[in-house]
């Protein structure tokens, strides 16, 4: 069966890669760019680079009105209430380590943050590494056999002592989408705060942090199809109002004295130095790309590639998938095989997936693995990438076994 991309030409990389004998499959990790992002950039340095906010001349004009057209453009992507609450990080984990640092000083010895045994080292380590600094306890979610959080398990760990709950919305490793709204009413329940980890699941289709209810979200722009070095941290108001600055420097000043400072409020309180200006305007010209595209095509696409994927993983003998992916992804091991050398021969034949423990490490412990392969898919990918990756992967079967 023929699954083609009618989008695969808007991302020059992908004829780019072509040409050197390489299928793209590590999307999960970061994706490739349209070319309206190359565009957005090349007109951005091109015309006169310039800094933002401060500046009074032209330049700075311009910048200013491009950068703050994309901060309108994210909020109205995540139909959050305002662009005020829309603040712009280096990358996902800045921005979960600007909440365990920015809401440090609402924990006391004895409180409970929870997360679950499917996070990424990003949605982990920030929060590990808080309950020590303050003597908290870090609680952690089991998963049933399907690779989602046991929500009768969460009924009994998530109480009165809870503070925040962390947990990612679709997992960079088992690909299965978390039962957030059970898991963010039962943390509302006790009054804790509420993240959500949307690395993963902010570029499969739209979601909506009013509906959705959490007091913070944030994901990448890389991995949505934009520019590096660059996170988004949606906050609710009140949430924002809690959280302390963890960065200083230029921008987010309101009054400074050698002895003390005072400082402004979200979203340029918590951007303190440049922040990653072409980077901000690449994402909202890369929104503007997907916000034009026909959502329910892309989403029948993506279904239809990753049954296809599913399938043939599954018609290959000693092939063992982790957990029940839903979208997007497939993490498998292959009984007898390491998944190195594995991943070593796919890449001599071209074929870029991801090997290892995919940032994921104690998921992996728990399953008592030592690393797996993991193909995933975007909306550029198509059926012919896959049939290359099974070629590859029954020629490096046959050496291996």
């Amino acid at each position: 069966m023929m699954i083609p991309s009618p989008w695969r030409a808007d991302f020059p990389a992908i004829a780019a890669l072509q040409r050197q004998d390489q299928t793209y499959l590590d999307n999960a990790a970061t994706t490739q760019k349209p070319q309206a992002l190359l565009d957005a950039l090349a007109h951005y340095y091109a015309n006169g680079a310039a800094n933002v906010h401060r500046a009074q001349h032209l330049p700075g004009a311009h910048a200013t009105q491009a950068f703050e057209d994309s901060r309108s453009k994210v909020a109205q992507w995540l139909n959050a209430r305002d662009c005020g609450q829309i603040v712009f990080t280096h990358g996902a984990t800045s921005a979960l380590n600007l909440l365990a640092y920015g809401l440090e000083h609402l924990f006391h010895p004895g409180d409970e943050i929870v997360i679950s045994a499917l996070e990424h080292h990003a949605n982990l380590l920030p929060w590990q590494q808080l309950a020590q600094r303050r003597d908290l306890k870090l609680v952690i979610l089991p998963l049933d056999a399907e690779g989602v959080i046991d929500l009768a398990a969460a009924v009994h760990l998530i109480g009165p002592r809870t503070r925040l709950l962390a947990v990612s919305q679709l997992s960079n490793v088992l690909g299965a989408w978390q039962p957030l709204p059970a898991l963010l009413t039962m943390a509302k329940v006790h009054g804790a705060l509420t993240v959500v980890d949307g690395a993963q699941g902010v570029v499969h289709g739209r979601h909506d942090v009013q509906a959705l209810g959490c007091d913070f979200y944030v994901f990448s722009s890389h991995k949505l199809y934009g520019p590096d070095g660059l996170g988004v941290l949606f906050g609710r108001n009140e949430a924002l109002e809690q959280l302390r600055p963890w960065q200083f420097g230029g921008e987010m000043v309101l009054d400074a004295n050698y002895h003390d400072a005072r400082f402004r409020p979200a979203p340029l309180g918590f951007e303190a130095g440049t922040p990653p200006i072409a980077s901000v305007i690449g994402l909202g010209a890369t929104l503007d790309y997907l916000g034009a595209l026909d959502q329910e095509a892309v989403s029948a696409h993506e279904a239809a590639l990753h049954d296809y994927l599913l399938k043939g993983l599954q018609a290959r003998n000693g092939i063992r998938l982790l957990g029940k992916p839903q979208l997007a992804l497939a993490s498998f091991v292959v009984e007898g095989v390491h998944n190195s050398d594995l991943a070593h021969l796919l890449t001599e034949q071209g074929i870029a997936v991801r090997a290892g423990h995919h940032c994921a490490m104690p998921l992996l412990k728990s399953l008592e693995l030592a690393g797996a392969i993991r193909v995933s898919l975007a909306l550029y990918n198509d059926s012919e990438d896959l049939e290359r990756f099974f070629e590859a992967l029954d020629q490096a079967l046959e050496l291996l076994r």
